[in-house]
């Protein structure tokens, strides 16, 4: 270890620069500023961010092309003056970001709290650091140690990662990038919530109809933070609209025009990586209130009614990766505001009712096997009379034995919302109708016989859940 310490070291000195100094508090919005086009005139005040302790402080810094060649970045604060080529600078990123990441472990790679490197000069043509290098993941390293290095990265910071070379770009982006992450433990759960955005006066009371973002929540840090807003829709998400979550991506589809009330049939699909949202392939007519579920980069819809109330028994898959729609076999009853789950590697979709009978929700469930691509009936699956809408857990993880949060405590009678996070679930939900909404993690193993521990929650996301999904990042 401590040779391959060294040896980071010595290529690091061998950038030609005349100064480099690579400061404890570099943060991720400056890291970004750095490795993007356009950078003249950029600064800042505030340094503060995933590599460094919050509010912390710094003199303001800018950032200018140098006139001595337009690949070459001068970056200045009061202190010291940086002049460094675009691949000199990734290098020199991508060791901070190692170090940033090992030090969450008992492990030591790289130290670079203050690398300071004096009486160089800056050549008329900057070659010292070619693209061809990062042909290698982490130059003079193993490959296998430097795979186990940035799966170590925690998902906040990949976006900013993937801006150091195409190798990692590829790399952090990619399928295979996501499972072995996964498979090592590296992966986090997170929950993600549709949920109602106030709008407050002066006296921070309600005083219009809120509008629903995408909320995050994780359950370890307790941390909440709002997803950006899809771009076709900056005013709000469409109304009811099913969400889902494969592979670190989160799935939003359907629902109804927030301006219009018209149901829409847009796909879009947000990249926890490049923190972007992507519209896909539209569903092939629109339906509202149909289950959905996703797994392997597959997203399953199947029920809920068209555009006249009539409800439906249609299935469809899409592929994500094909941005292409798959006709399914259809059910052998009409499902209307039904819910979708995965168990194991089967499609659930609970209950649910036919044109004939609204509200009259169905005790049976409809279960498609992705392997053989048939559809089973389970009598008895679902109490009658009990919306499934967002409430539906699985009894011991993926015994097949469902249960309602709603019934799990008086405390989230109504509207009532279960998120599995793995070891633990959330669950929202008001005692009546009109009361303050409800936050609470339970332990996953006990179901809805577990206690419902409370959790304070900031105002800004105290806001009604109307569904959401994990998202295993």
């Amino acid at each position: 270890m401590k040779k391959n310490s060294r040896t980071i070291k010595k290529k690091i000195k061998e950038a030609k620069t005349e100064h480099v100094m690579v400061p404890e508090d570099l943060g991720v919005e400056y890291l970004e500023a750095l490795l993007s086009e356009g950078l003249e005139g950029w600064g800042i005040n505030n340094l503060g961010g995933h590599f460094c302790q919050p509010h912390c402080r710094s003199s303001q810094v800018q950032v200018e092309k140098a006139k001595t060649d337009g690949n070459v970045y001068a970056v200045s604060n009061t202190c010291h003056l940086h002049i460094l080529d675009k691949c000199e600078l990734a290098y020199i990123v991508s060791a901070f970001i190692i170090k940033t990441a090992l030090s969450k472990t008992s492990a030591t790679l790289f130290y670079l709290q203050s690398i300071s490197i004096q009486s160089y000069t800056v050549p008329s043509r900057i070659d010292t650091m070619k693209e061809k290098e990062f042909a290698e993941l982490i130059p003079q390293l193993p490959e296998e140690l430097a795979l186990e290095c940035l799966t170590r990265l925690h998902y906040s910071a990949h976006r900013v990662s993937s801006l150091v070379c195409r190798r990692w770009c590829e790399l952090i982006r990619s399928r295979d990038f996501y499972y072995h992450r996964k498979q090592t433990g590296f992966t986090r759960k997170v929950a993600c919530l549709v949920q109602a955005i106030p709008v407050h006066d002066s006296d921070s009371k309600p005083v219009a109809q809120p509008r629903y973002g995408i909320s995050v929540f994780d359950p370890v840090t307790l941390c909440w933070d709002w997803v950006d807003p899809v771009p076709k829709y900056p005013d709000g998400l469409p109304l009811f609209c099913q969400v889902a979550s494969t592979e670190g991506k989160l799935i939003v589809m359907g629902g109804w025009n927030p301006a219009s009330w018209d149901p829409v049939k847009d796909v879009f699909v947000y990249d926890f990586t490049t923190r972007k949202w992507v519209q896909c392939a539209d569903m092939t007519s629109t339906r509202s209130f149909f289950a959905m579920a996703a797994v392997e980069g597959k997203v399953l819809i199947a029920g809920g009614h068209d555009e006249s109330k009539n409800a439906l028994n249609s299935a469809w898959l899409f592929d994500i990766k094909k941005n292409e729609w798959i006709e399914l076999t259809r059910m052998s009853e009409e499902r209307d505001e039904c819910e979708g789950i995965i168990i194991g590697s089967e499609f659930w979709v609970v209950s649910g009712y036919d044109t004939e009978s609204q509200g009259a929700f169905k005790k049976s469930a409809e279960v498609y096997d992705l392997s053989s691509g048939e559809w089973r009936r389970v009598k008895d699956a679902w109490r009658a009379s009990q919306c499934p809408r967002s409430c539906v857990g699985v009894m011991g993880g993926k015994s097949g034995n469902l249960m309602c949060w709603a019934e799990s405590d008086s405390g989230v009678r109504v509207g009532a919302c279960g998120f599995d996070l793995g070891d633990r679930t959330l669950v929202t939900g008001s005692a009546y109708q009109g009361a303050p909404h409800g936050f609470f993690l339970v332990d996953t193993k006990e179901g809805q016989n577990g206690k419902l521990g409370k959790i304070d929650v900031p105002v800004d996301f105290s806001g009604l859940v109307q569904s959401g999904c994990c998202v295993e990042i």
